[in-house]
């Protein structure tokens, strides 16, 4: 299945006390309740390794990246439309640092191999640049080619004896990579544990196949953190994923950012206005995502 290569290194709430709330207060309290242990986690030294893992769609190259002992849960991690490169490998290494084995894989193996594109210099108010992203963008939010990736990441997990298949997988997005999580934790619902989606793009949707609408297929905790200027696009988007949460009764935490879209990744280019990239934001993100990890996934 796999052929593993060199390793390169070592706010918004609500007050009525409603079952939707008392999803997201239950979640809150499991992620208050580990937050105590993630201030005095000591990191772990971890290792990068590239990884091919055939799907059904050919072979996707990832980076694996997983402590130097141990057995650990998994977590799968969704790129942004710039796909894997360092920066979504350091996030990787990151997160594997907390304790996880983590698969980062190539969003755009159909096309490419990675990195798909030159992120020097991109704009994304450039039609030529728009170009060249579009077609990649197209080949993993195709009509099952997450479903079947995620399938294929899963199994690639629990076959490695540094991930620990007695707990569930995690997966994380930005961007993209929202959706992604989404799609990954209804198509592989008993293995997912907790989900991770930050500035997300297209979560809710009114096609029939809006990534909201799959949320009765989630047996996962999720965290969803949206970007002040999506919010203010689309202001009934937390709302709606508000109330599929609740009747579905999956747990999850929603909070809307003042931050822009993008805020997460350290990266992304600046707007024509100011920088995108928080790092106050991006930490308290961090933070909320650890603490899901913690809680979900023990």
């Amino acid at each position: 299945m796999t052929d593993e290569k060199r390793p390169e290194d070592k706010n918004e709430s609500t007050t009525d006390l409603s079952r939707r709330d008392f999803v997201a207060l239950s979640l809150a309290a499991g992620i208050a309740a580990a937050t105590d242990k993630i201030a005095s986690a000591a990191e772990m030294p971890v290792m990068v390794m590239n990884v091919d893992i055939k799907t059904p769609d050919g072979t996707c190259d990832a980076a694996f990246i997983h402590p130097t002992s141990g057995s650990h849960p998994g977590v799968i991690i969704w790129a942004d439309a710039f796909g894997l490169r360092p920066a979504m490998i350091d996030i990787g290494k990151r997160i594997a640092a907390e304790g996880y084995s983590v698969l980062v894989p190539n969003p755009y193996y159909r096309m490419t191999k990675a990195p798909g594109i030159d992120t020097n210099g991109f704009s994304f108010s450039n039609q030529a640049d728009m170009a060249k992203l579009r077609p990649l963008m197209g080949s993993i939010t195709a009509a099952g080619a997450a479903e079947k990736d995620a399938a294929a990441f899963v199994a690639y997990l629990d076959s490695q004896k540094v991930v620990n298949t007695s707990k569930k997988i995690g997966t994380q997005g930005y961007c993209m990579g929202g959706p992604l999580v989404f799609r990954t934790l209804a198509a592989v619902p008993n293995r997912m544990g907790a989900g991770g989606s930050f500035h997300g793009g297209g979560l809710v949707t009114d096609t029939p196949a809006s990534p909201h609408l799959l949320i009765p297929k989630m047996q996962a905790r999720l965290y969803i953190g949206i970007a002040g200027n999506d919010d203010q696009r689309q202001p009934d988007a937390k709302d709606k994923l508000k109330e599929a949460f609740a009747a579905a009764k999956v747990p999850a935490e929603i909070e809307v950012y003042k931050s822009l879209h993008g805020w997460c990744v350290p990266d992304m280019p600046a707007s024509a206005d100011a920088p995108i990239y928080n790092k106050p934001d991006a930490e308290k993100a961090w933070a909320k995502l650890v603490a899901l990890y913690k809680a979900a996934l023990a």
